[in-house]
């Protein structure tokens, strides 16, 4: 996994761990204070540890898979964030997960990281907890099959995942804009990098009530008003679409989150499906051709 300035590979505990301790120690134990008796434990030399390496061989970032199939001690020198570093050390390690032939991998995610794991398709787990004094999620990956999908913050993991995982286009059928996901702030700045950051990006929305979200003042809506030439949205008009019970995104690359019900957030999201997302698509697009454009959200004065 080669890049201009860094590169990331496997590196054996034993001979490597000065290496690794050059990275961890600094970002958990000097700037996160974690005490130094946590950060390394039993279960280390029993991992599988990746390391990413300046143009000069320099250790500036670590992680680890351990024997209970979950990810740790993602770790970043401050001077590289930002730039790619950490994604690079995460697709190495599901890498190995998917070489072991694993249909799932896990991790404990400080709060302040979820963003960045759900682009990855990793969904919360369960309530937040504390460890080593920081908030923590626990948060899955699945590499066979669907995900459950159990409340909005699950729903949010999925769509951010859909949006960093689409080629160009999203598709996104609504009752009313999803209060609780789609006026997340996580997702709306997500919309916001992947509109921006994709050359011809669209996002269509299909709603069956397209007068709700201008009496909550959506969020959505004035970003979209920004960006009228990626968001598109359109209402459904005919009785008989008007029945149809759920809702769904789905983009352009085999990636789809389902809800049976459409005023729900329960349902299932999977990253690489393509004949499920290809009949999704079909859907969308049957319904779409039969709807309304939503000119009045043009003319919102927000």
């Amino acid at each position: 996994m080669a890049d201009r300035d860094f590169h990331v590979e496997p590196i054996d505990y034993a001979s490597g761990v000065e290496d690794l301790r050059r990275v961890r120690e600094v970002v958990f134990v000097q700037e996160q204070q974690v005490p130094l008796e946590l950060e390394w434990d039993e279960l280390d030399p029993q991992c599988r540890h990746v390391i990413a390496r300046d143009r000069h061989g320099q250790p500036i970032g670590t992680g680890r898979l351990t024997p209970q199939r979950r990810i740790g001690r993602m770790a970043v020198l401050a001077a590289w964030r930002g730039r790619g570093v950490g994604d690079a050390l995460l697709l190495a390690l599901m890498q190995q997960a998917r070489q072991l032939g694993w249909a799932d991998v896990s991790l404990h995610a400080q709060v302040s990281a979820e963003g960045f794991y759900a682009r990855h398709g990793f969904v919360p787990l369960g309530e937040r907890f504390h460890e080593a004094g920081i908030e923590h999620q626990t948060m899955q990956r699945r590499f066979d099959g669907a995900v459950a999908i159990d409340d909005s913050r699950a729903a949010v993991a999925a769509l951010t995942a859909l949006l960093q995982q689409s080629r160009r286009s999203l598709f996104i059928y609504s009752r009313a804009l999803d209060p609780g996901v789609l006026d997340a702030t996580a997702l709306l700045e997500g919309m916001r990098r992947f509109a921006q950051g994709r050359r011809g990006a669209v996002i269509q929305l299909l709603l069956q009530d397209a007068d709700a979200p201008q009496r909550n003042l959506s969020p959505l809506l004035p970003l979209a008003q920004r960006l009228p030439s990626v968001f598109q949205f359109r209402q459904i008009q005919e009785p008989a679409d008007m029945a149809y019970p759920s809702a769904y995104a789905v983009n352009d690359l085999g990636g789809y989150y389902f809800r049976p019900l459409g005023q729900r957030f329960e349902g299932e999201a999977e990253w690489d499906n393509p004949g499920k997302a290809r009949h999704l698509r079909d859907v969308f697009q049957r319904f779409w051709e039969r709807s309304r454009p939503c000119s009045e959200y043009r003319a919102l004065g927000l």
